[in-house]
């Protein structure tokens, strides 16, 4: 067994696969990446990347394990394994397209699925067995990387900040690294700074409640607002706006903190749904003023947390939110700073978080920690990860 992983940490070039499947719940992103080094030498070489998308039923799926009135120890346990195995078949896929054999592949690392995420009591879930995902692919596999962080005394997120920092760090520039999945989250980098001056957190929904007013607009044909174009179609009712702000008691904590699906629940935004209609919005104007509260939120974070002590010159936006062309403008307009997607830097933004999760697991074979107490609370620094290996 030490044999296998001083092989692997050895190599000056590892060829590794990062998965991640996030709480939009689109699907399992997948990318190959060569990775050089590691620590403040890490280099990355970007090979492929796809998303191998949940089905329907799959969604509902694990939308109800995130919900305790839903969930059931039977399913998580069988959900488990499937989902495991379904990540192996994305890291099969990836390699195909990238034209690479899986035998090739040095390492997986998995950020796996989260289910349930309570930050508050040092606990956290996710779900897609490590050992189904090196059975599927015959690689060593790592993963499971937040524990170890909550065992610290930490909030187990946002994990990506110590990949923006080693990735994104400007001598110049002060920067905020912006992730839009189901959950937004903040990178904040100073200018010339250290690994110590990295601050981060979740700043509140950001295509969680979106993705829910959509469903809930075309009665389930659609899972998303595509590119923003149905809140583009309303008015932003700027009243109902500044209520939302007011009444969400998360926007009120003090950092180090992070959210989930736990708070902006299917329930969350079934509610936000029927006060518009009850207000006499169209479902338009309604969806737009929900997609104006992610950005607002965004907003009121930097302002109340961020501003006061950091310079912010640039904000490089990334996930599934940097395609909603609504959230993109009135970021611009809500912001004194440069807002622009990640893919300027010439990074794919799609990716980041399976590159993120490749490189995490990168620092923990070469025995680094991989966390920033700064962003997650944690009372030290942690080597963050568990790893499988495989029976070949």
């Amino acid at each position: 067994m030490i044999d296998t992983i001083k092989k692997v940490v050895e190599k000056p070039i590892k060829l590794a696969i990062g998965l991640m499947s996030g709480t939009s719940l689109d699907g399992i992103d997948a990318c190959v990446v060569e990775i050089k080094g590691s620590g403040k030498n890490t280099e990355i070489n970007f090979m492929d990347f796809i998303t191998l998308e949940y089905t329907k039923s799959e969604k509902e799926r694990i939308l109800k394990l995130c919900n305790i009135n839903t969930s059931t120890v039977d399913e998580i346990c069988y959900m488990n394994n499937y989902l495991g195995n379904k990540m192996g078949e994305a890291a099969l896929k990836v390699c195909k397209e990238a034209n690479i054999n899986i035998k090739d592949i040095d390492f997986i690392s998995s950020h796996g699925q989260t289910i349930y995420h309570m930050p508050n009591l040092h606990s956290t879930l996710q779900i897609g067995e490590l050992a189904n995902i090196a059975s599927v692919t015959g690689c060593l596999t790592v993963g499971d990387f937040r524990p170890s962080d909550m065992a610290y005394g930490g909030q187990g997120a946002p994990l990506v900040p110590y990949i923006d920092y080693l990735l994104f760090s400007s001598e110049k520039k002060g920067r905020v690294l912006l992730n839009l999945g189901g959950i937004g989250n903040i990178t904040v980098l100073k200018s010339g700074g250290e690994e110590e001056d990295v601050y981060a957190f979740d700043t509140g929904p950001a295509n969680v409640l979106i993705d829910e007013v959509a469903r809930i607009i075309t009665d389930g044909k659609m899972t998303f607002d595509a590119d923003g174009k149905m809140a583009s179609m309303g008015n932003i009712n700027e009243q109902w706006l500044e209520e939302m702000i007011t009444q969400d008691s998360y926007l009120c904590k003090n950092p180090p903190k992070s959210t989930g699906r736990e708070y902006y629940t299917t329930e969350f935004a079934k509610k936000l749904y029927d006060e518009g209609k009850v207000k006499g919005l169209s479902s338009f104007d309604i969806i737009s003023t929900i997609t104006a509260f992610t950005a607002k939120t965004i907003q009121n974070q930097l302002e109340k947390f961020v501003l006061e002590n950091h310079k912010v010159d640039e904000i490089y936006v990334s996930g599934g939110g940097a395609h909603n062309q609504m959230i993109m403008k009135l970021l611009s307009e809500y912001i004194d700073a440069e807002v622009s997607c990640i893919d300027k830097l010439d990074f794919i933004g799609d990716a980041k978080e399976s590159i993120a999760f490749a490189v995490l697991g990168n620092e923990f074979l070469h025995g680094n920690a991989n966390n920033i107490p700064t962003a997650t609370g944690a009372n030290r620094k942690v080597i963050m990860g568990k790893l499988v290996l495989p029976s070949v």
